[in-house]
């Protein structure tokens, strides 16, 4: 059975040792400005994806990459010790998409204000094709009297 709250409180620690192993152990050259965003675990707490963000190119992120990929048994040593648990977990690295996402919708969002604003300045001098109401209404009793 799955322990949701175990996960969690696992997949924290590990973000928690894996960042402070990033910064303070890992000393690979090819290792860029990486942030690790977030840790999932698997219902079984086997494996842990871990997604990170790095600052800079595509170039400077393949070369992290490589450096993730190469340092992964150290890190998988440095939270076994530290996590204290029966079975430690597999750790894989995934490039977070979240900020390219973002700037994506951003990028989205202001075309559609712009769109905005070119409708609001259109609709500013319009009338009506016709008459305000073109709507028939069923004459009063007033006007058959």
């Amino acid at each position: 059975m799955v322990d949701s709250a175990r996960a969690l409180k696992l997949a924290g620690t590990i973000k928690r040792i894996v960042a402070g192993a990033l910064e303070n152990d890992i000393k690979d050259p090819r290792l860029g400005f990486v942030t690790v965003t977030d840790v999932r675990m698997t219902g079984d707490l086997q494996q842990a994806s871990v997604f990170y963000t790095v600052f800079g190119d595509e170039e400077q992120q393949a070369s992290t990459a490589a450096a993730l990929a190469s340092a992964k048994g150290r890190l998988r040593s440095l939270v076994g010790g530290q996590l204290g648990i029966r079975l430690t977990p597999t750790l894989d690295f995934y490039l977070d998409a979240v900020p390219e996402t973002a700037a994506s919708l951003e990028e989205s969002l202001q075309a559609a204000r712009l769109r905005d604003e070119e409708l609001k300045r259109m609709r500013e001098g319009a009338t009506f094709a016709g008459d305000e109401d073109p709507y028939k209404h069923p004459e009063s009793d007033d006007e058959d009297a």
